[in-house]
């Protein structure tokens, strides 16, 4: 496969049909998505993943679909999506990522998020990442600060006004000049 960049374990590379099946399985799994309203359909998959394709046309970046290099196994995304809903953090540049569970706690989240930040200021000359979840979501927010962000502060996620169970989010972020100086 071809990859756009790659870390030591890590391949990233923009959305292909080929990836739906994986994809999908992903976004229906309860325990992946506990920190979202709800699991996706295949057909949901099937247009979240055009919207990545769309982005990555439009911007140059996306969240990127993210293989294991060792098998070329799909474990999920990993990358970059502007993001323009109304909040004291936004407009801004995201860093995320959803990885299926046997993925979990190998440190891919991590690896990953310092390759697409790497990507983002040496590649794009962005000048600053934010990153978001809910107040819940621990494992994410032990991400952000692995890979050097600082805590910006808690804000009500617009888009998740219908779910109060997730409208409570914290933000982080990061820019070019810390990125540079981290370990």
């Amino acid at each position: 496969m071809e990859y756009l960049f790659t870390s030591k374990r890590l391949g990233f590379r923009n959305w292909t049909e080929n990836d739906l099946a994986a994809f999908a399985k992903l976004n229906a799994d309860v325990e992946v998505m506990a920190h979202f309203p709800k699991t996706l359909t295949e057909r949901e998959s099937a247009e979240l993943m055009e919207r990545f394709q769309k982005h990555f046309k439009k911007n140059g970046y996306t969240y990127f679909a993210t293989e294991n290099r060792e098998n070329g196994e799909l474990i999920g995304f990993i990358g970059l999506a502007f993001q323009e809903y109304i909040s004291e953090f936004t407009p801004a540049i995201d860093i995320g990522w959803r990885l299926k569970k046997d993925a979990w706690g190998k440190g891919y989240a991590t690896e990953g998020a310092r390759k697409c930040l790497e990507f983002a200021f040496n590649t794009l000359h962005l000048e600053s990442i934010i990153a978001t979840c809910t107040e819940k979501n621990s494992k994410s927010e032990n991400v952000m600060k692995k890979i050097g962000m600082e805590k910006m502060g808690a804000f009500k996620h617009p888009k998740l006004r219908e779910y109060p169970e997730h409208e409570k989010c914290i933000c982080y972020a990061i820019n070019n000049v810390v990125w540079q100086h981290c370990p």
